[in-house]
């Protein structure tokens, strides 16, 4: 019997669709967060994971060199700040996790350490933080600076930042509240220390002054994709964030993260890797691709494609030919996951044109196409040759709506547990214990 997996959800906070006959009569009103936590209870009813929620924070304009992609299409803007909606969501939940994004090169430590403590407090221990250093100059640039470093550099800037946040973590021992009525004292002053940090690009006195949350620290999740970006996250991830093409590169991309977590001394099966696919659900395989192909027979769809990758690695791919190959060695000091995941296309050999790229980025490293029970075969022998850990969902190239939040939750879902492949309950109490069940 092929092992159970782990499920997650990576979304943003994000007009869902407004469009099609599936928009929800409520979908003016997306920014209150209930549409998103409506969500988050079905996918708890299916025992997810978790739900991940992704950030940006700028108004994209790469694409044409204006930000009408980003705003007439929704892309990348409007986009509402993940931790209210994460607080909300674990309000409104009582066992599966979620995760807010956060970036190391807008937030100070000592506030990010504050507010990752004060929600895992609030979550009874199910927050996890997704750590990103941001990649575009445009999101600097809201925040005073004229530029982010180069991407290596962002890196190490990280791994300093990841530092010093542990240690305000570590500033109060986990029994360091005492409640002693006979001494009147709450917490043991000897037991919460300063940090006194003092490196190459941050100082933080500390100690924090929150109290030491369920888990201590947030589980740690991470999309590191580059080689300076695998080496972070097996140093530092409880989970990944992976993209691949097809089985074949997504084991290799899980064996190399083991590999390189091994060397750095920490037990591989710690971390999970969980792979972003796009599943397409309906009651027949034709229906399904009926449905897929309208994804991509939309107008809309390469446009938002392009923005999407454009806002991504600040390339304009707008000043590209469609039908023409696109030019060798495009470089980035954006996100070189992303801009070396797009140009691999669909793994076959020779250039690609932009258009084909665009068609094959939707698969997103599996094709997931049919019936429940289809789909749901196609994910167990995938992992079962890839070696683990689970899979992410996203929307893909479709807009968020609550048909197919269904059809994932209670269509998919359903199936994956008849065979096995996916929990059934909750066994576990803090998000990072879930993730290291199985």
């Amino acid at each position: 019997m092929t092992q159970m997996f782990h499920l997650g959800w990576f979304m943003n906070f994000t007009p869902p669709d407004w469009q099609s006959e599936w928009a929800s009569p409520d979908v003016k009103n997306w920014a209150n967060g209930k549409f998103h936590v409506d969500m988050a209870q079905s996918m708890e009813r299916a025992c997810f994971d978790f739900m991940m929620i992704e950030d940006t924070v700028m108004v994209a304009d790469a694409y044409g060199g204006t930000m009408e992609g980003s705003l007439k299409n929704a892309v990348f803007a409007p986009k509402q700040d993940p931790v209210p909606l994460a607080v909300m969501v674990a309000a409104n939940t009582s066992k599966m996790g979620v995760v807010a994004t956060m970036s190391t090169s807008f937030y100070p430590p000592y506030l990010l350490a504050r507010a990752c403590s004060t929600v895992d407090s609030i979550a009874g221990g199910r927050f996890g933080w997704n750590i990103v250093s941001s990649a575009e100059d445009r999101a600097a640039q809201n925040f005073g600076l004229t530029g982010l470093p180069e991407h290596d550099e962002r890196y190490n800037v990280a791994e300093e930042y990841f530092d010093v946040v542990n240690q305000l973590w570590d500033s109060w021992e986990p029994d360091a509240v005492v409640m002693d009525r006979e001494t009147n004292t709450y917490a043991d002053y000897n037991k919460v220390r300063t940090i006194d940090f003092d490196g190459k690009y941050f100082k933080s006195r500390g100690p924090l002054n929150t109290v030491p949350s369920p888990q201590h620290r947030p589980a740690f999740f991470q999309a590191g994709a580059s080689p300076r970006g695998r080496a972070f996250a097996a140093g530092a991830a409880d989970a990944i964030i992976a993209v691949g093409t097809g089985t074949a590169g997504m084991k290799e991309y899980r064996d190399d993260i083991r590999a390189r977590a091994e060397a750095a001394g920490r037990n591989p099966d710690d971390i999970k890797l969980l792979f972003v696919v796009s599943p397409t659900i309906a009651a027949t395989e034709a229906e399904a691709r009926a449905e897929a192909q309208r994804t991509l027979n939309d107008p809309s769809y390469i446009d938002k494609a392009l923005v999407g990758i454009s806002s991504n690695t600040e390339i304009d791919f707008k000043q590209f030919d469609l039908d023409e190959p696109l030019p060798e060695g495009l470089t980035t000091n954006g996100e070189r996951g992303s801009l070396e995941h797009f140009m691999r296309g669909d793994g076959s050999p020779g250039p690609k044109t932009l258009r084909e790229l665009v068609m094959a980025r939707n698969k997103r490293g599996l094709e997931l196409v049919g019936t429940p029970e289809q789909v749901a075969k196609k994910m167990g022998e995938a992992m079962e040759e890839i070696g683990g850990d689970g899979f992410l969902i996203n929307k893909g190239g479709r807009d968020l709506s609550r048909q197919y939040i269904t059809d994932i939750c209670d269509g998919l879902v359903p199936e994956l547990q008849r065979q096995g492949l996916t929990r059934t309950e909750y066994t576990k109490s803090t998000l990072r214990e879930t993730l290291r069940e199985f």
